[in-house]
């Protein structure tokens, strides 16, 4: 039988609960981590990036001897988008996230975990829950201000 081949019980990969596995099993959901971590950083410099942009074209109108912009609400679009994408980014990435988290603490998986129970939330998780809120405020305020 080939080693990539289903098993008898239809089972893809033979999981043995042993040290190595419990540790590949951590390496796994370390990198995981990680990975919602650079999403997180990746979304708030975005949300952060187009609401600097919306803040910097505005004040650079009221300064006294500076030209009028061509297209005055170039800049609110442009920062409106970035906002969104962050925002957009972290709801992928969140959702992918627990996708994934749920798929390690299932069936087989479980028993190399190592650990009793599936945790209900991680920091990470709840950090990108909030950022989602304040990147939705921020559009919100973008966008009240551009009507």
């Amino acid at each position: 039988m080939e080693a990539n081949a289903p098993q008898a019980g239809g089972h893809r990969f033979n999981v043995e609960a042993t040290a190595n596995t419990h540790f590949a099993w951590i390496r796994t959901r370390l990198a995981l981590e990680r990975t919602m971590m650079a999403w997180v950083r990746t979304a708030t410099a975005l949300i952060g990036f187009g609401f600097t942009i919306v803040q910097f074209f505005e004040r650079l109108n009221n300064i006294e001897g500076v030209d009028p912009a061509i297209r005055p609400f170039a800049a609110r679009y442009v920062g409106l988008v970035l906002i969104a994408a962050g925002i957009v980014a972290l709801l992928v990435s969140a959702y992918q996230y627990r996708a994934t988290l749920r798929y390690l603490w299932e069936g087989e998986y479980a028993a190399i975990a190592g650990i009793g129970k599936a945790p209900g939330s991680t920091p990470v998780y709840a950090i990108a829950i909030g950022l989602i809120l304040i990147g939705v405020f921020a559009f919100l305020a973008v966008l009240v201000r551009a009507v």
